[in-house]
């Protein structure tokens, strides 16, 4: 009984203890901060001039052997219809040409050079465009035939004169019913795209 005593004795010291370092907390006043910048850590913009590297900026290449992921380089030109106007006069695909199938034996490739490359822009836009603007660009897809989705107009049509700027920025930001592709192709892959719906074009020209 003794021994028991002492044991509650011992549990009810430590609770008013608790208690009593409870009770004499102020919340209005913060409590001491050991290293500030774990706390409130300093926002730097990616681009902006930092003197924390040699270099002087803050946005630094990937380590040596990174595995990239995603693409996330910026556009510059703005969701708008003067950006849509801008892009379609301005925007070049940067890729080289393809080369024509009677050279491809004849003609050196340099693989660090991206290149248009039917084979890959082709599936691409199967995938994420056939559905509406047909395999043939001539806009009838699966979903305009089924009358789910209408107004697809043809690649060719006069009308819009789309160039392979103003295809990029259509892919980038969507337009009217059609949705932005940005995050599922990236910017090369963007451009495959483009250059693959010039092909379509040219041959609905034909």
């Amino acid at each position: 009984m003794h021994i028991n005593m002492k044991t509650s004795l011992k549990y009810i010291v430590v609770l008013v203890m608790l208690v009593s370092i409870v009770s004499c907390q102020k919340n209005s006043r913060p409590n001491y901060q050991y290293m500030p910048n774990m706390y409130q850590s300093v926002g730097y913009e990616t681009y902006q001039e930092s003197d924390a590297f040699n270099n002087g900026k803050e946005g630094q290449l990937p380590a040596l052997g990174s595995i990239p992921r995603g693409d996330f380089m910026p556009y510059e030109i703005d969701n708008t219809n003067e950006g849509y106007e801008l892009a379609k006069t301005t925007l070049k695909n940067p890729l080289a040409p393809a080369i024509p199938l009677n050279m491809v034996d004849s003609v050196e490739v340099d693989p660090n050079v991206p290149r248009v490359d039917y084979t890959v822009g082709g599936p691409l836009y199967t995938i994420y465009c056939g559905i509406c603007h047909g395999t043939k660009g001539d806009g009838k897809g699966k979903l305009v035939q089924r009358e789910k989705i209408l107004g697809v107009p043809a690649y060719n049509d006069a009308g819009r004169a789309i160039t392979e700027g103003s295809i990029y920025h259509v892919i980038y930001y969507g337009k009217n019913t059609m949705g932005s592709y940005a995050n599922q192709l990236n910017e090369e892959e963007r451009w495959q795209v483009v250059a693959y719906v010039e092909k379509l074009k040219a041959d609905l020209n034909k």
